[in-house]
């Protein structure tokens, strides 16, 4: 086993690590959402947001990996982090750097291995955002490239003072956040062939509940409906608050028929949560779904503005 050396800048790397503030801080949703969407789009079980501090590489996000942090020794990111380029190991086991690492010979079994270095905006390497799968496999120039791109939005959350791509109440994207994610998940459907569902959603009288029960009240309404959601979705699938009480839903890998079970499970949930919830008002909701057609150029606003008018017309059919 081959132990990373130490970028020639080093002292300087963990100085501007340091002054990010981020080392042992809480998951974010703004993070987490990034490993569930790299998890779903690579089709691999494993998707972190490593950063490599003097002596561990620990992960401010884990998709599909219990641990918080391993040695630095043994870290397939600490390679990662020396060059500017994705670090692509296909099967570790064939790589004398990395064949006898407690982390192949173990779990979690790394074979595939594909880091993008994350810099900071002095262009030292924090970490990496990464792939790994338990069976070799090579990813193509296409797949390289969409984990750079989701590489770059990591960098632009490590740098943002503030959390641009999430709505401050429900602290799920909003539609700036939404978009980003959106267009590189649709991308990656059409090249791999798989179909894929958009659907608007609106809380239906929800100027009612503020004007009648007061905006604290509302601002509860959209908690609890997007917790519903949370729990309605699947973790790699893409919801955001688009503004007021507008919300939309990207299903990637579903046709529309799945779509329409997703919405009926929706439904069932809000009625479970009507029943229970004690609250003086009854959430209620209307949606329009839009399967994505591959066979026209894909342009995120148009298919945004045709579930907006199906979901319009399900509103006005009630």
């Amino acid at each position: 086993m081959k132990t990373p050396d130490k970028p020639i800048n080093e002292t300087d790397r963990i100085n501007t690590l340091r002054s990010l503030k981020i080392l042992d801080t809480q998951a974010e949703e703004r993070f987490d959402r990034l490993t569930r969407l790299a998890a779903r789009m690579f089709d691999v079980p494993i998707a972190l947001v490593s950063l490599i501090d003097e002596d561990r590489q620990w992960f401010k996000s884990a998709t599909g990996l219990d641990a918080a942090e391993t040695h630095r020794d043994i870290s397939f990111c600490g390679h990662a982090i020396l060059g500017d380029e994705i670090f692509n190991i296909p099967d570790a086991t064939q790589d004398e750097r990395f064949a006898d690492n407690p982390l192949v010979t173990m779990d979690p079994s790394i074979r595939l291995y594909v880091g993008c270095p994350l810099k900071a905006h002095d262009g030292a390497k924090m970490g990496t955002l990464c792939l790994i799968d338990q069976k070799p496999r090579e990813l193509s120039k296409e797949d390289l490239q969409a984990l750079r791109d989701l590489a770059d939005m990591a960098e632009q959350e490590l740098a943002a003072s503030q959390l641009a791509t999430l709505d401050d109440l429900t602290m799920i994207s909003n539609r700036r956040g939404f978009a980003m994610l959106a267009e590189k998940a649709l991308q990656m459907s059409a090249r791999n062939g798989l179909p894929a569902s958009l659907i608007a959603i609106d809380l239906d009288k929800f100027k009612q509940i503020n004007d009648q029960f007061g905006h604290a009240e509302g601002d509860k309404a959209l908690i609890a409906f997007t917790d519903i959601l949370k729990n309605t979705f699947r973790e790699s699938d893409l919801y955001a608050r688009m503004g007021g009480d507008e919300f939309s839903v990207l299903l990637t890998n579903t046709t529309e028929e799945q779509a329409l079970d997703s919405m009926m499970r929706l439904r069932n949930q809000v009625n479970d949560f009507n029943e229970k919830s004690g609250f003086q008002y009854q959430l209620e909701f209307s949606a329009g779904i839009c399967p994505v057609d591959f066979s026209n150029k894909l342009d995120l606003n148009s298919l945004l503005e045709k579930s907006d008018q199906l979901m319009y017309k399900n509103k006005s059919d009630n």
